[in-house]
């Protein structure tokens, strides 16, 4: 069967473009699914939960019933995910607690550890082909004081409409050497090897859609072509329109974002003095179950 993905299979693409804005959800509201215990699903709330993840990648999740890190592994196990991509400051569990860190010396160097926005980006864009971050999950399990949403966009639908509006964009961010992130260095020389590779590829295994992309402007090195820097740009622009395929989400304690690996960034906040914004990140090699 023709992937809809390749470049060349334009009667493949067009079946599976008509399907994807027919069954997309458009509204913010649709996305949320409330569930009674993240721990023990039932099997209407499973379903619930992975329809809007086949139809957008995606899903917010909301429940009254507090969990902590093992909880939130157990709710990922029911819906496929077992592989765990246990990352650099991540905690024993394979799972990172994002709050502001002002007095970590490791942390407090990242964004995610402040109080700063963050840039429209996927998780993992700086891992090696092995260790693709094909879903993960933001749970909220403390809120800040003012700030801090988010905006989410299905990366299917960014390579959808980049695709439409000139093929050459999806050529050029497809390349295998269209991104480079450079080496991160500490006290012990090389912590991470520099990682080239594309924006887009296509899993061999399953044919799904994959998108390794950040926003960032310092610690990257795109490839300096004619062709890619318009492909950048014009992904750039759509990123900053007012397309109803971008969603903004504000998560209260007991909600979480579940997804695979969609584009998202967040918003910068001010931290309540008493009770610190505080959200657990599981990030998963495998894709969400049926998806």
């Amino acid at each position: 069967m023709a992937n809809p993905f390749d470049l060349d299979s334009q009667d493949a693409y067009l079946r599976w473009r008509g399907h994807k804005l027919v069954s997309a959800i458009t509204s913010p509201d649709e996305l949320i699914v409330e569930i009674n215990d993240p721990c023990q699903l039932t099997a209407a709330e499973k379903e619930a939960l992975l329809l809007r993840c086949r139809r957008s990648n995606m899903v917010i999740y909301a429940s009254n019933t507090r969990i902590d890190e093992q909880g939130l592994q157990r709710l990922c196990l029911q819906l496929g995910l077992v592989r765990l991509d246990a990352n650099w400051l991540a905690g024993e569990q394979g799972i990172t607690r994002i709050t502001v860190c002002n007095n970590d010396g490791q942390r407090q160097a990242y964004i995610p550890y402040t109080d700063r926005a963050i840039r429209w980006h996927t998780d993992g864009y700086y891992n090696p082909p092995e260790r693709q971050i094909r879903a993960m999950v933001l749970h909220c399990a403390q809120n800040a004081g003012r700030g801090g949403e988010n905006r989410v966009m299905d990366h299917e639908i960014a390579y959808l409409m980049l695709r439409d509006a000139n093929p050459d964009y999806i050529r050029a961010l497809s390349a295998p050497d269209a991104m480079t992130i450079p080496a991160r260095d500490d006290e012990n020389g090389v912590a991470r090897a520099a990682q080239t590779g594309p924006v887009f590829s296509v899993g061999q295994a399953n044919g799904a859609l994959h998108m390794r992309y950040t926003a960032r402007t310092r610690s990257i090195e795109w490839k300096q072509d004619d062709a890619t820097r318009a492909a950048v740009a014009a992904l750039e622009q759509l990123l900053a329109s007012a397309s109803p395929h971008i969603h903004q989400v504000q998560l209260e304690p007991g909600m979480g974002l579940l997804c695979n690996n969609v584009l998202h960034d967040r918003a910068a906040f001010t931290d309540d003095a008493i009770r610190p914004r505080l959200l657990y990140r599981a990030r998963y090699l495998d894709r969400l179950t049926t998806t």
